[in-house]
């Protein structure tokens, strides 16, 4: 069954967006409010638009026991809950990308498919080398000015993350190659890094 899609109002901002730009927040049998990012558990819920900073808000300013017009409990610990589940979640999309064979790595393969054209999105581990980073975005550079098509750079990971994720070694470069697991992938990645960016 297709989700709901119809906005909804953010408890703090009062605004409304998109449910994919938000976050649902359930009640639990002992009044602890979790996050439910599927949107799929059953029960009233309250949104909030997904950024780490308007979620400490809520929190701090205790907007969902007016949300869910209950004496509900919300741990401190909520923030980083959310951030640790959105990480967790987009590293297991990468892992469904390699299945679909939509990932290529290793700084030879990844830069073959940026010039080539294949590459929808480039995952630079953040402790990757400095050479390898520039001449990566040489290419990318590159692919921009002839093809008029812009790779997506992301250093959202570390090469551990991805060695775990991808069953390598010193993974520090991967090309994700179109196709639908990989544009999903992107959009969860992205949804944590929105995440936790510090501006609204």
């Amino acid at each position: 069954m297709a989700q709901d899609m119809n906005p909804r109002t953010c408890i703090v901002t009062r605004t409304e967006k998109s449910p994919d730009e938000m976050i649902r927040f359930v009640q639990g049998p002992d009044n602890q409010v979790f996050p439910d990012l599927k949107r799929k558990l059953p029960g009233r819920g309250v949104w909030i638009t997904a950024q780490r900073k308007v979620l400490e808000e809520a929190i701090s300013k205790n907007l969902f026991v007016r949300g869910f017009k209950d004496k509900v409990k919300v741990d401190d610990s909520l923030p980083q809950l959310v951030e640790d589940l959105l990480r967790q979640t987009a590293l297991a999309a990468l892992a469904m990308t390699k299945k679909a064979g939509l990932v290529a790595t290793g700084q030879a393969k990844a830069e073959a498919m940026i010039r080539d054209g294949a590459a929808l999105t480039l995952l630079q581990a953040s402790d990757a080398g400095t050479d390898g980073v520039k001449k990566l975005a040489a290419a990318v550079k590159a692919q921009k000015v002839y093809e008029e098509k812009e790779v997506m750079l992301i250093n959202e990971f570390t090469s551990e993350e991805l060695d775990k994720t991808l069953n390598g070694t010193n993974t520090m470069y991967v090309a994700l190659l179109e196709g639908g697991a990989s544009r999903k992938l992107v959009k969860m990645i992205s949804r944590l890094m929105n995440y936790k960016a510090q501006e609204a």
